[in-house]
């Protein structure tokens, strides 16, 4: 589960990314060095999650046993790195696992290190930042593709910057077991296969085709595998990477061969021949759909992005910042408003850190960003914006942010005014639920503080905790002067007690 991690650089010259994939399972460790990276080591497992994944969206116990096994492998490597150096990230299975909180809870105690589960759209994300800084300089407009186990992910961008980001659907595990579950390659199944990717590129396929992309580039192990395949069979040059014709020409010897289990194919590993005659069936389908007549390979992907993604929020802008700011903009907060607010709350989070063991980690950011955000729900209705505000951070697409970091922001934003949800907290992981908590009552005495919104009312606090119990002191007789914070005050202190915590002040 989510943990709030130590920025790298005050930690550790050398990083670590894992990719919890739907197919199999990598990691890479590198060193960094002024900005840059040298990846010093790579691992690889193919565990099958996807495969392994019931109709009842509940993982079998083989690939359970099959997937921690693997994670204290990578978790021996991982040992020496501190808290901070490691970003590990679940894609498309995991994000399908009904109740998945045993399971992570499980694999991070193996692993050594927080995992998050990603949304498609930021795995897309991080995908083509991997990419884009994998290829050579320049501005052309790029159409990435990278098909994973159990999804597919579409990017058009250019320079560092993705423009148009999507998840489809479809990818080598999921295709297989719908068409070639039984291992036979028939050209009906061949035919059924591509029509259900033709199905599922419908949606975005016109989008894409004109979003003026100038280059398509391939990313993920199912597409180097059928590069290494069509370049040994001499279809194409090495510079050409995956053309129209060579693709066609692979599809019609799979099917030729008739089954997989006959598959040979020069340059293809027995790990990747399972799942191989669906992965190139989601090509073929993505090809169609977009007109596509070559496509250069990359050797970079996500596990890269998230090693750039790392560096980029302790060096450069933290995308997370960037996607607040954006949010701000779409849903008109007043930050004047805000600012005062986050103001407020940061000078009692340094009053609180020491007390309630928040100074490592991203606390302070986490309080920072929910107090600018805490009103965008004001844009559906005043009444229940708290619950409104909570909704549409939980349901956004938010670059930079995993969903347990979006969980957490919308408890905050769902407790900071009215009656304190204890629920909301409860269902938190229970590493994090109490530091959750504890920001979220820092967050409703910065609001409460500001109900004037008003410069004019803007007062000093002292505030002194210990565990459960909380003591504000304001200026002398300001309390005597300001009846309405006042009362505001005894309700909350009311609220506060229903959890077991006790509010004093005077």
């Amino acid at each position: 589960m989510l943990r709030f991690i130590a920025n790298i650089a005050n930690q550790s010259d050398t990083v670590a990314a894992v990719d919890l994939g739907s197919n199999s399972f990598h990691m890479i460790v590198a060193k960094v060095d002024n900005g840059n990276f040298q990846v010093v080591d790579r691992l690889r497992e193919m565990v099958r999650l996807g495969a392994g994944l019931q109709e009842n969206k509940e993982l079998t116990p083989e690939t359970e046993a099959r997937a921690l096994d693997c994670l204290e492998r990578f978790g021996q490597r991982l040992k020496s790195l501190p808290p901070g150096s490691v970003r590990a990230v679940g894609t498309s299975a995991l994000r399908q696992v009904r109740n998945s909180a045993r399971f992570l809870a499980e694999a991070e105690a193996v692993l050594g290190h927080p995992i998050e589960i990603i949304a498609g759209r930021e795995e897309a994300r991080l995908v083509y930042l991997g990419v884009a800084h994998g290829l050579a300089a320049g501005n052309e407009r790029r159409l990435v593709i990278d098909i994973g186990g159990g999804s597919t992910e579409l990017i058009v961008g250019d320079g560092f910057q993705p423009r148009r980001t999507e998840s489809i659907h479809m990818g080598c595990v999921n295709m297989t077991r719908w068409h070639f579950g039984d291992g036979k390659i028939s050209a009906e199944a061949m035919r059924s296969a591509e029509l259900n990717g033709a199905l599922e590129m419908l949606p975005v396929k016109y989008e894409y085709r004109s979003a003026g992309w100038e280059v398509a580039v391939g990313a993920s192990g199912t597409i180097r595998a059928i590069n290494k395949v069509i370049r040994a069979a001499g279809w194409a040059g090495e510079k050409e990477g995956i053309t129209n014709q060579a693709l066609k020409k692979l599809r019609n010897v799979l099917i030729d061969t008739g089954h997989v289990d006959r598959i040979q194919l020069e340059g293809l590993s027995s790990e990747r021949k399972p799942v191989f005659a669906g992965g190139v069936a989601v090509l073929r389908a993505v090809f169609k759909a977009l007109r596509i007549e070559q496509l250069r390979v990359s050797d970079k992907a996500l596990r890269e992005g998230l090693i750039y993604e790392m560096l980029g929020r302790t060096q450069y802008e933290d995308v997370r910042e960037s996607t607040v700011r954006a949010l701000c903009r779409r849903y008109d907060v007043d930050m004047e408003h805000a600012r005062r607010v986050e103001a407020t709350a940061r000078a009692l989070f340094d009053q609180a850190m020491d007390a309630w063991n928040l100074r490592e980690g991203e606390y302070l950011e986490m309080l920072g960003w929910a107090t600018r955000l805490h009103e965008i729900g004001l844009t559906v209705s005043h009444s229940q914006y708290h619950k409104h505000g909570a909704y549409l951070i939980a349901n956004s697409d938010m670059q930079g942010f995993s969903r347990q970091e979006q969980r957490v922001l919308s408890a905050l934003i769902r407790g900071h005014r009215r009656k304190f949800p204890f629920d909301v907290f409860n269902d938190l992981p229970q590493d994090i639920s109490l530091a959750t908590l504890r920001l979220c009552i820092l967050l409703r005495l910065s609001v409460l503080l500001h109900r004037a919104r008003s410069a004019a009312t803007q007062v000093k606090v002292a505030l002194e905790v210990a565990d459960n119990d909380l003591k504000l002191t304001f200026p002398p007789q300001w309390l005597d002067t300001h009846t309405l914070p006042r009362a505001e005050l005894e309700r909350e202190a009311q609220q506060l007690a229903g959890r077991g915590f006790e509010l004093q002040f005077s």
